[in-house]
């Protein structure tokens, strides 16, 4: 059976982090987080792989090549405009054969629900979560275990069975998706094609997530696929440790770092290549350091990730934040990561203010930002790639390119 990967899309939700990389090659774990998908596909006994590729298609490209370093071979296929998710799936038309399986390379899923989605016999099978609340989201409406209905959003849902994204198809779906049209968003919608499956009397299954399942879509939720991610790292210790630095828990070291005297570390934390840690810092657990990354003299680090190339200057404090690649931060840098009123974070995404459902989230800051001395940056601020702040300033909201 082969995996169909959405990839696509630029994410525009998770600017300021794709302007130089599709979303799906945003790292978590140090590892794009696509491949954390194709990894749990591998390990459920998929070998063939098809990703649809568009915005910035060269970095998951020249990243994966024929998929031969994973021992599994990879095709592409360009989706030239992004028209919704049966526009996307279209693209696996004389690709594939039979059935197939379709992930989205910006979500986290398990090896064993993989498993079971290829053990179904059905015409399509859809992947539902059980949620809280149902309204958010398109649900299922179902008769024993088959799928009735498929509802966008309803203010009375049926069942608490929202979609999730990930399915299994036949090839008789491409047939369906020719006869879908535009929704009212301008897109070519999947559920659609399958809503007039289930009309013809095609049968469309669904199977129930029971294991951990995160879909990324806005930046802060990097965070939370990192913290699931790094609690089942090993201890690997490939660098080097300085007698008198102190690691806790599992804490992962890549080749030629070294964790210099005095730096603390409390796990789970994943350190990568060729990184100078300390002396005298504090990093706290569920942190991700990219290669190349620098952490000066009493710094300390929670629950972030930070991107290769980034220079973190003594005295600074970041928590709760995405760091991008060849940032510098000056010493003395400050990041607030909650309010004083404990409410939740309200922050920028796409021009209108949105509440992030966190109580503590600090900064996502684009690729090569720079940052004065001493500069205090607000809870939830957004930086764009390039921007660059002066010795003193305080950042709050957005900080565009100067």
């Amino acid at each position: 059976m082969k995996a169909v990967i959405l990839a696509a899309g630029e994410g525009t939700r998770m600017r300021p982090l794709t302007s130089s990389k599709p979303k799906v090659m945003l790292p978590i774990a140090n590892k794009p987080m696509i491949e954390h998908t194709i990894k749990a596909a591998i390990d459920a006994g998929i070998s063939e792989f098809l990703i649809v590729t568009g915005y910035r298609e060269d970095a998951i490209r020249n990243y994966f090549n024929d998929g031969s370093v994973f021992g599994i071979n990879i095709e592409y296929v360009r989706q030239e405009e992004q028209l919704g998710t049966a526009n996307a799936i279209a693209c696996a038309n004389g690709y594939v054969e039979g059935k197939f399986i379709v992930l989205n390379g910006d979500m986290l899923v398990s090896t064993q629900h993989i498993r079971q989605l290829m053990l179904r016999t059905e015409d399509a099978v859809i992947s539902v979560k059980e949620v809280e609340e149902p309204s958010h989201f398109g649900v299922i409406e179902t008769s024993g275990n088959n799928v009735t209905r498929i509802i966008e959003k309803p203010k009375d849902p049926p069942t608490n069975l929202a979609n999730a994204g990930i399915y299994l198809f036949d090839e008789i779906v491409f047939d369906y998706i020719q006869r879908t049209g535009k929704s009212k968003r301008g897109e070519y919608e999947i559920t659609d094609s399958l809503q007039m499956m289930i009309e013809d009397g095609y049968m469309i299954g669904f199977e129930i997530l029971t294991t951990e399942w995160i879909d990324i879509g806005r930046p802060w939720d990097m965070l939370d696929a990192n913290k699931v991610l790094l609690d089942n790292i090993d201890n690997i210790r490939e660098g080097t440790i300085e007698p008198y630095a102190t690691l806790h828990g599992n804490v992962k070291v890549g080749k030629n770092s070294i964790v210099r005297n005095g730096a603390y570390i409390m796990g789970p934390v994943i350190i990568g290549d060729d990184c100078d840690i300390g002396p005298n810092c504090f990093i706290r657990a569920s942190t991700a350091i990219g290669n190349n990354v620098h952490v000066g003299n009493a710094v300390e680090v929670k629950n972030s990730i930070i991107m290769d190339g980034t220079k973190i200057g003594h005295l600074s404090y970041l928590g709760d934040s995405v760091i991008g690649t060849a940032c510098n931060l000056g010493a003395g840098t400050k990041i607030a990561n909650l309010r004083h009123d404990n409410r939740n974070i309200r922050t920028m995404v796409k021009g209108e203010m949105v509440d992030t459902g966190r109580r503590k989230l600090g900064v996502i800051m684009g690729d090569e930002v720079h940052t004065g001395i001493n500069t205090s940056i607000n809870i939830g601020t957004m930086m764009d790639p390039g921007s660059f702040t002066t010795p003193g300033e305080v950042v709050t909201y957005k900080r565009k390119t100067n």
